[in-house]
């Protein structure tokens, strides 16, 4: 099997969100809708010196990924009828016939990638853009990119970058995401509560 994944280069990526809207464009989302997140991080203050003076060690930097289509996802795990599912290439999907809309994906994804679509009945999420994959073209979100911070190949093929190691994510050996990140000057560890979400109602 193929394994695809997605490459995340944080030194380009100015957080214009221009991957989360054609996503959402792509796959007609509503509004409150997302299958690609962008976390906007920031840390750090102003202190005072002995003479008076301020210093600021602030720092912001932006995180953006989807569904990781882990080595070892925890929705599939959890999933009672088999809907989730990986692909010969490795990519996550629904079977939309076979899910019961039974939110287990969702509370068990440490990504918050699965959506229970109430309406539709089944669970929604990132799938690579598969339609688009068999037509020899990238994600809509890669193509999106004008920076070109994203990318997406089989994992062998990915430039160098460590595995999904940033905050906010978790750790990578979680459930073994095939994200690789080069990180910016300003990146914190996975994990690392030195920092916090500052868009944390958009990207709920």
């Amino acid at each position: 099997m193929t394994q695809y994944g997605f490459h995340f280069d944080a030194t380009r990526c100015t957080g214009c969100k221009t991957c989360e809207a054609a996503c959402r464009d792509y796959h007609n989302l509503t509004p409150e809708q997302t299958y690609r997140h962008v976390y906007e991080i920031e840390g750090g203050g102003w202190k005072q010196d002995a003479s008076g003076a301020w210093t600021t060690d602030s720092y912001t930097y932006y995180t953006s990924f989807a569904c990781q289509h882990c080595d070892n996802p925890a929705c599939t795990e959890v999933c009672p009828t088999g809907a989730m599912h990986k692909d010969e290439n490795g990519l996550v999907s629904v079977d939309e016939e076979r899910c019961i809309g039974c939110g287990y994906c969702a509370m068990a994804c440490p990504y918050d990638n699965p959506k229970v679509d109430r309406e539709a009945g089944h669970s929604t999420k990132c799938n690579g853009c598969a339609e688009r994959l068999a037509e020899g073209k990238n994600p809509i979100c890669v193509d999106a990119c004008s920076l070109r911070a994203l990318q997406f190949a089989p994992v062998d093929q990915l430039p160098e970058g460590e595995r999904a190691n940033v905050a906010p994510l978790p750790e990578a050996n979680v459930t073994n995401p095939n994200l690789y990140i080069v990180p910016c000057a300003a990146s914190k560890p996975a994990g690392s509560t030195d920092c916090r979400v500052a868009n944390k109602l958009e990207v709920k």
